[in-house]
């Protein structure tokens, strides 16, 4: 009896190690053991910070994907402003920029002035140049007059001291002067010699040489002391201003 019993205990454990199995094999079949692994890789794929499809980026825009205002406009601005460098002085003496332009106005010349030329007492050994426009418009004196006393072949140097400010400008009827110092008080200028003519030549707007006619202004009759040392000034718009020096 008693080995009957245990052969049926072996066939009942023999069942149970059967049924076991057959659930292990069901299980795997199903893939779920397989599944719920491959979802927790997934998870920790996910926290590793890798970017899925479809998936939003953890970070904001990237730095310059909206426009972004850098200065660019003004200093353009700026630049265009400037116009390019800045424009150079006018030489002192020129004309004014609508020197000759106007109807009728034009260079000074022995042709549409008078010129007179005065000795007077102060300073010592100087001359006066007035020179009036006697024409019908504006004419304008250039610098300064080369003058010419009797068969000199050149003309005296100005005083650059003298220069204005400004071109002289003479309306009809209106004068400028000139003041030439003839000769050195102290007798530096040298032995000089007795001129009894003289001529007063105009300069262009260029200052390039003498333009028009010249003037032939008459002196005393004893004529003029001259020397070495004789000089003129710029064409000056008063009389006083002609003289100072």
């Amino acid at each position: 009896m008693s080995g009957i019993r245990s052969s049926r205990i072996r066939l009942l454990t023999a069942a149970s190690a059967v049924a076991l199995t057959a659930l292990s094999l069901t299980a795997c079949e199903d893939g779920t053991g397989t599944r719920d692994e491959g979802a927790s890789a997934s998870v920790a794929s996910g926290a590793s910070g890798e970017q899925t499809p479809g998936s939003s980026p953890s970070a904001g825009p990237s730095a310059g994907s909206d426009k972004i205002s850098s200065g660019t406009d003004d200093e353009s601005s700026g630049t265009g402003g400037s116009g390019g460098a800045p424009a150079a002085p006018e030489k002192t003496g020129q004309a004014p920029a609508d020197a000759g332009g106007g109807k009728g106005s034009g260079t000074c010349t022995g042709s549409n002035t008078r010129t007179v030329a005065t000795q007077v007492s102060r300073p010592l050994n100087r001359m006066l140049l007035t020179v009036t426009n006697t024409g019908k418009s504006t004419c304008y004196l250039y610098y300064y007059p080369a003058v010419k006393f009797g068969a000199a072949q050149s003309v005296p140097p100005a005083v650059e001291e003298t220069k204005p400010q400004a071109v002289v400008t003479l309306g009809p009827g209106e004068s400028g002067y000139a003041g030439v110092n003839l000769s050195a008080a102290d007798g530096s200028g040298g032995k000089g010699h007795t001129a009894k003519s003289l001529t007063v030549y105009f300069s262009g707007r260029s200052g390039q040489g003498s333009t028009g006619a010249g003037a032939h202004p008459a002196l005393p009759a004893k004529g003029v002391h001259v020397d070495d040392s004789v000089k003129v000034t710029y064409w000056q718009q008063s009389m006083g201003d002609a003289l100072e020096w």
